[in-house]
């Protein structure tokens, strides 16, 4: 970009370049005031923070939004996406999940290829242990769950993760006090399957992430890993986790 250059006398395709900066920018700046309320407060008073923040601003946003682009709003929805098609709204819900699995394997190698495999697992490890429960609450919101919300909660939970639009999951072993949750298919694992890789070794980030996502849902209930890669497990399925809550 030229020194000569200014906010005045951009050219159209800079000007693009900078409205989506300006996306990029205010989804950090977003989540760096969540991290920091967390950091003062605890997780529990940045969510009730962050649900009064994120209504308020995601109201603000989308009126400004629409009138700028000239489109309509209804009940705080943008009619154009309103109007999809069915097939084509299901699409674009698909394909945002994966992006953010994209964005999260594009995390983790940007650290890997520049501290090494260690410290990619360990931020990957911590950055579940932030994300999981963040993820349970927001589902929490969506669902209009209780806040002991059960083991009931927690099946229509996991229906909703974005792991679960792009994966294939199922639930076995149900009893009343239990049961048994399935990854069947795994777009990671079976991209490396396809390569002839190994299974990568995701327990030690699926302990944080499972055990989190249940306790968010519902403090009383209990995870166990029945089988997570390294280590065996059988075809039907790549990992599988046990959620319980005692008599």
């Amino acid at each position: 970009m030229s020194s000569e250059i200014n906010h005045k006398n951009l050219s159209k395709q800079d000007n693009v370049k900078l409205i989506l900066d300006f996306f990029h920018r205010t989804m950090m700046h977003h989540a760096m005031w969540f991290a920091e309320v967390q950091h003062q407060f605890g997780r529990g008073k940045a969510l009730e923070a962050m649900e009064t923040a994120w209504q308020r601003s995601y109201s603000i946003q989308m009126k400004r939004i629409a009138k700028t682009l000239d489109f309509e709003v209804e009940e705080d929805l943008p009619k154009p996406l309103l109007d999809l098609p069915d097939e084509q709204l299901n699409a674009l819900r698909e394909a945002m999940a994966v992006n953010w699995l994209a964005n999260d394997g594009v995390w983790f190698q940007a650290v890997e290829f520049t501290r090494g495999m260690n410290d990619a697992k360990r931020c990957n490890d911590s950055c579940w242990g932030q994300f999981s429960p963040f993820e349970a609450w927001s589902i929490k919101r969506y669902l209009d769950l209780p806040e002991k919300a059960g083991l009931e909660g927690l099946k229509k939970a996991l229906q909703f993760r974005l792991y679960a639009f792009i994966n294939e999951q199922s639930f076995v072993e149900e009893t009343a006090n239990s049961f048994v949750f399935q990854m069947n298919q795994c777009r990671v694992q079976n991209a490396r399957k396809r390569k002839g890789l190994a299974d990568y070794p995701c327990k030690s980030g699926g302990l944080v992430e499972y055990t989190t996502f249940a306790e968010a849902i519902d403090s009383r209930i209990k995870t166990e890993c029945m089988a997570c890669p390294p280590d065996p497990h059988p075809q039907e399925y790549f990992c599988a986790w046990r959620f319980s809550i005692s008599e």
